[in-house]
């Protein structure tokens, strides 16, 4: 048996093997098994040189996220269920859209809303796998920015933590709001909701700023300076649907959205304008196309080398019989 079939044959059996064991993949559990099939397919050395930065920023984050409720334990329930009320004429946004499509049973628009609710990990992981092998010169603003826009949330989750709307209703402080997401869990046969979600989402009180409504919007952005907009407008309704998603099922404010995307465009411009300062000490993006060089410039073609000389300089003797006699 070949190498390369050896190597297929050993990544697929890994899958199989997780996908047996893991009903739902945890974050953590996601980024390793990427780690795995990009080594079993030869790019092991590429992969921890672009890669292995962005698996850290998502450890940490999740580390310290995990911590932040512990560091400050004052919990704010009610600024962000006043600011919607007045947002929305005296009544929740989130209420208003429960009334208008929860009906007691699990539709197929709750199922797309939760869906990309849980990709809040996945999506972020495929661009930069896309950004790496097709846009290079984008590859480290985004990562920037991406670890901007996680810093800086968690330190407003470490000064204001603040409860999601489903937990201040539970505790009365906020009128009914029906958590949706635990009969989607409960559809797709989960006896634990609570348990499951305490592992997905270590800290319940990491409401402000809603990264899963930032990292669809950065997604956004990054794939417009991958595309431009006349090509890849339609994917604005993924960050669209993520906003009306979170707000939807409960899990946020339309506060904490709002803040979201002030803190994306802060993230994003400022990651880009560090990441251009910075490029020269960061290693180059491994088989860059000239598509993916800035302004669409091909690169320069290497001169041909023959014996390390320039072939240009590797030229025969000319024939004495073919000179001309000086006069």
């Amino acid at each position: 048996m070949s190498g390369p079939v050896v190597r297929y044959v050993l990544i697929l059996t890994v899958l199989l093997l997780a996908v047996s064991h893991y009903t739902v993949w945890p974050p953590d559990t996601m980024l390793m098994l990427t780690l795995l099939v990009c080594a079993g397919l030869g790019q092991f050395r590429a992969f921890t040189r672009h890669i292995v930065p962005f698996v850290v920023l998502f450890a940490l984050y999740s580390v310290a996220s995990s911590l932040a409720d512990d560091i400050n334990p004052h919990v704010h329930y009610l600024p962000m269920a006043h600011f919607d009320k007045w947002l929305g004429g005296g009544h929740l946004p989130t209420s208003l859209l429960q009334d208008l499509l929860w009906n007691g049973h699990v539709r197929w628009y709750d199922y797309y809303f939760y869906v990309l609710y849980t990709a809040h990990f996945v999506a972020p992981v495929v661009l930069a796998l896309f950004l790496w092998k097709r846009r290079g010169h984008l590859y480290w603003s985004y990562l920037t920015s991406l670890a901007l826009l996680s810093l800086a949330a968690f330190l407003t989750y470490v000064l204001f933590p603040a409860a999601p709307p489903w937990m201040s209703s539970s505790y009365g402080y906020i009128e009914p709001i029906h958590r949706v997401s635990h009969d989607i869990w409960t559809a797709v046969g989960i006896d634990s909701p609570d348990t499951l979600y305490s592992k997905l989402s270590p800290n319940l009180v990491a409401a402000v700023p809603s990264l899963h409504s930032a990292f669809p919007l950065l997604i956004f952005v990054f794939l417009i300076r991958s595309f431009g907009l006349r090509r890849v407008w339609w994917a604005a309704f993924y960050p669209v649907s993520m906003w009306v998603g979170v707000v939807y099922l409960g899990e946020h404010y339309v506060f904490d959205v709002l803040c979201a995307i002030v803190f994306t465009a802060v993230a994003a411009t400022a990651g880009t304008a560090i990441a251009s300062r910075w490029t020269s000490l960061l290693p180059p993006p491994d088989g860059l196309e000239p598509s993916a060089l800035p302004d669409g410039k091909a690169a320069s073609p290497k001169p041909h080398v023959v014996d390390d000389v320039p072939a240009v300089l590797h030229m025969p003797p000319a024939d004495p019989k073919q000179r001309k006699p000086h006069d």
